[in-house]
């Protein structure tokens, strides 16, 4: 099962005031197949998949036993985050 926080629930709206369209089903297919997970911020998982050409979605999520917990996402530049993993 997965949850968002209110956090991340308010972040879709704050993005969309900037002009990035996110959805929930992005967020979900990044935690479900990413194309790498960054643990380096244990217990805090960092799930990467591309938004675009130029950029990546980051998903930063808990698993707390069969629950995973959406704390927040951001776009970045794939320039920044592309050796990370």
């Amino acid at each position: 099962m997965i949850i968002f926080t209110k956090h991340a629930l308010d972040k879709f709206e704050v993005l969309e005031r900037h002009g990035v369209k996110i959805n929930k089903e992005q967020v979900i297919a990044t935690i479900e197949a990413p194309d790498l997970i960054d643990n380096s911020r244990l217990p805090l998982l960092i799930a990467q998949s591309d938004l675009d050409e130029t950029h990546v979605l980051r998903v930063v999520f808990k698993k707390e036993d069969d629950i995973i917990k959406v704390i927040t996402f951001y776009p970045g530049r794939k320039s920044q985050y592309e050796k990370r993993g």
